[in-house]
């Protein structure tokens, strides 16, 4: 089995978004990601996990609920 650490273009195209929404999750929604350098790297087992468990869920944003 393959367990090798993916870039930000990888994660993203495994996930289907967009590197820039990488980025903004890994700083607004903790995505589980390891610096390398000046590089984000990721295991796709941890990014997996973190999706399952609703890391990845969109966030209602209360103060425009209720317009």
């Amino acid at each position: 089995m393959e367990d090798r650490w993916l870039s930000v273009d990888e994660i993203g195209d495994y996930l289907g978004i967009k590197r820039d929404t990488v980025y903004k999750w890994i700083s607004e929604k903790g995505m589980p990601a390891h610096k390398v350098g000046r590089l984000w790297k990721f295991k796709k087992d941890e990014v997996d996990q973190w999706v399952r468990t609703g890391g990845a869920a969109q966030q209602i944003d209360k103060s425009t609920e209720d317009k």
